[in-house]
């Protein structure tokens, strides 16, 4: 397991956003373009899973408890797979850290992409990557 200490003063929302990205884009490399699955997310008030074979998406209410939990300082672990990859990613507003079961490598670049990203003004990440996470408004 590899962590960072967060120092910028960019909205919860996006830092989360910007750690579900990168960890994402960093386990193309060795699992190909297989989807991102979210398996379990939990807060310190609440734990969140998919219903049957239902993709689990960050809604408004899941959202929410993110944020809030984020914003008061509580960590939030998100349990994603993606291929043959099992990943655990923790965050909060001021700490980012992430565990790969097959390839621990990965954890070195995806932090390493992290603390770059985190520098910069306006941080880098594809805008289609936000529909893959969260339901589409009708």
């Amino acid at each position: 397991m590899k962590s960072m200490a967060i120092e910028s003063d960019m909205e919860s929302k996006q830092k989360m956003i910007l750690g579900l990205f990168w960890t994402t884009r960093k386990t193309i490399r060795t699992e190909g373009c297989a989807p991102l699955r979210i398996n379990k997310i939990t807060t310190s008030t609440s734990e969140f899973e998919p219903e049957g074979r239902k993709l689990l998406k960050l809604t408004d209410e899941i959202m929410e408890d993110i944020l809030e939990n984020m914003e008061k300082g509580s960590k939030v672990k998100f349990d994603l797979t993606m291929g043959g990859e099992k990943l655990e990613a923790v965050i909060s507003d001021d700490f980012f850290s992430i565990n790969a079961t097959k390839t621990p490598d990965l954890e070195d670049d995806i932090i390493g992409k992290m603390e770059h990203e985190m520098q910069r003004e306006t941080p880098d990440f594809c805008k289609t990557f936000i529909p893959r996470v969260f339901p589409q408004k009708k």
